[in-house]
């Protein structure tokens, strides 16, 4: 297999996106590929993330991971970005880190880069599928090859998500972390993006 690759870029604001993306860093490197986990920058006031303990808690945990830089988009033959669901968009601090792209795609930086989108929400139907296609519209422009986890393993008759593995966490307290059958759903669809760009590696360089 080609050498391949991959950056994982999430935002999470209270873990289960953070989850995610751990889950998909397992499912790349034991697919062989070279993985760089990065958080993007939180941009919210104190006073916002102050309000919720898990919000807070979350930051503090995950101060030693390291922040997304426009060179791991470079470096990168794929990208699994991580969002969760805001009113069935992509969160600010991830959308605010894929403004900064421009020059990087002007000079043709991001183009056949092979990409896939994991989420996660509050609620059963709180927009996930919808934020994965809003994720989409930037792909599309960028010139993105787009990987999908589909139904491509028995795992996702089970999580129920073709556009991107998903989570619902339900709201307050009594909210939940992704299961098991979500992890290896991410670890899967992580598992695919690696093949696929180690093919497209391979077959550009035949």
């Amino acid at each position: 297999m080609a050498p391949v690759n991959v950056s994982i870029i999430y935002y999470s604001s209270t873990g289960n996106v953070h989850t995610l993306a751990q889950a998909a860093a397992e499912g790349a490197e034991k697919a062989g590929a070279t993985v760089r986990l990065r958080k993007v920058r939180e941009m919210a006031p104190p006073e916002a993330i102050n309000s919720n303990p898990a919000w807070a808690q979350h930051i503090e945990a995950t101060a030693d991971v390291t922040e997304a830089t426009l060179e791991d988009l470079s470096w990168a033959d794929a990208v699994l970005f991580g969002t969760p669901s805001r009113f069935g968009n992509v969160a600010s601090q991830l959308k605010a880190f894929m403004d900064t792209t421009g020059r990087l795609w002007q000079q043709g930086g991001l183009a056949n880069k092979v990409v896939s989108a994991f989420t996660a929400s509050g609620t059963a139907h709180g927009g996930q599928e919808a934020t994965i296609l809003a994720l989409s519209n930037t792909f599309y422009h960028w010139g993105c090859i787009m990987v999908p986890p589909g139904y491509t393993d028995p795992i996702q008759f089970q999580t129920g998500n073709p556009y991107g593995t998903s989570h619902v966490a339900g709201i307050g307290p009594g909210g939940s972390g992704p299961d098991e059958a979500v992890l290896q759903s991410a670890r899967h669809q992580a598992r695919r993006v690696v093949d696929t760009a180690a093919a497209l590696k391979a077959g550009r360089s035949a």
